[in-house]
């Protein structure tokens, strides 16, 4: 999908008001950075110092200024055609992509009751605390999410959700269950750091759920989610123990906590797939005005006999909310990669600037 699309589709949105209660809202990034210095990874032919910055859209930074790798423009569209029904779609252009407008979801909600909403279409899979919100960089501190903890190649999905909201006393609940299906044919992270090879990565049979509650200063989420993995490499499909397809069951839990100025974020994720990966963060902000500083670290942990794919992220930064609906950011990045076999980028200090918006 090329950029007149982008507009041409908000266009036709709007073009159906007596229809329609029809709501258009947006954001953007626009990030620059460079590596400062690096290993790279010879064994996989990167031979200059590069810093990954996002794995499920492969942002990659290397000596040279760019702003291209995070920078992104996107638009979300919902159309209320009454009585609880409502089609939601989220259109996305990233830098990374050479700025290729794609749908990123792409459902219809049907509001059942004040408590149940049912949903079927393309949405993000939310096996992550801040998966829903992931492109919109206004939303969370840091200049990204830290990837060591948001990882995974697959990060949408097709199929049926139910959407659960209500309270119990002074805590706030809310739920998600879901089921689908994802087959990327040529998946980026796979493709270009893993194999050197065009692969289709599908994930089917998902079936998850999500359980979130909250109160004035504590918010805790966990999440459990179990499919089926089939992959294939120029054509060729992937073996595992004999076996064609492989299952996978994932947990996560994050907790937050804010006590006015100061806050922690924290959370931890096991994927059991031939084995235990198990990624984690923690970051510890404190708000002094329109200025956030924070520091984090972010890690990633697989073992595959003797080696594995083991790396870390340290960061600190500082968000500076200037305006009513934008930021400014500043982050300084250290990765620290103790793979060999399964290195993705090596080691890495890097730092990144920009400015995230919504409208």
């Amino acid at each position: 999908m090329n950029n007149k699309v982008l507009l041409g589709c908000a266009l036709c949105f709007t073009a159906f008001p007596s229809f329609s209660d029809v709501n258009i809202s947006g954001f953007t990034s626009i990030n620059a950075g460079k590596v400062l210095s690096g290993t790279g990874v010879p064994q996989f032919g990167i031979d200059e110092p590069t810093f990954l910055a996002d794995y499920p859209i492969v942002s990659v930074y290397n000596e040279d200024i760019t702003f291209k790798p995070e920078s992104l423009f996107g638009l979300q569209v919902t159309a209320d055609v009454g009585e609880g029904l409502s089609a939601t779609a989220q259109i996305v252009a990233r830098g990374a992509d050479d700025f290729n407008a794609e749908f990123e979801w792409a459902y219809l909600s049907y509001e059942v009751n004040e408590n149940w909403t049912i949903q079927a279409g393309k949405k993000r899979l939310p096996l992550f605390y801040y998966s829903d919100f992931y492109d919109v960089g206004y939303a969370y501190v840091w200049m990204r999410a830290p990837a060591d903890n948001y990882t995974w190649q697959i990060f949408n999905y097709n199929g049926v959700n139910a959407l659960y909201s209500g309270s119990i006393g002074d805590w706030s609940l809310s739920g998600n269950i879901y089921m689908g299906r994802e087959d990327d044919k040529e998946n980026k992270l796979l493709s270009d750091f893993f194999f050197n090879a065009q692969t289709r990565e599908i994930w089917k049979d998902i079936l998850g759920g999500v359980i979130q509650t909250s109160n004035d200063w504590l918010e805790i989420r966990a999440t459990a989610m179990t499919y089926t993995n089939q992959r294939y490499i120029d054509g060729e499909p992937s073996m595992w123990d004999g076996k064609d397809e492989r299952d996978g069951n994932f947990y996560g839990l994050a907790v937050n906590a804010d006590f006015g100025n100061f806050f922690i974020l924290s959370e931890l994720n096991r994927l059991d797939l031939d084995g235990n990966l198990d990624t984690a963060m923690l970051t510890l902000g404190y708000r002094i005005d329109s200025f956030t500083p924070f520091v984090s670290y972010s890690t990633f942990d697989q073992k595959d006999g003797d080696d594995g794919e083991n790396h870390n992220t340290t960061s600190v930064g500082v968000r500076w909310d200037f305006h009513s609906n934008a930021a400014f950011k500043i982050q300084y990045d250290e990765v620290e990669d103790n793979s060999f076999s399964l290195a993705v980028a090596g080691d890495s200090k890097a730092i990144t600037i920009g400015v995230d918006m919504v409208f």
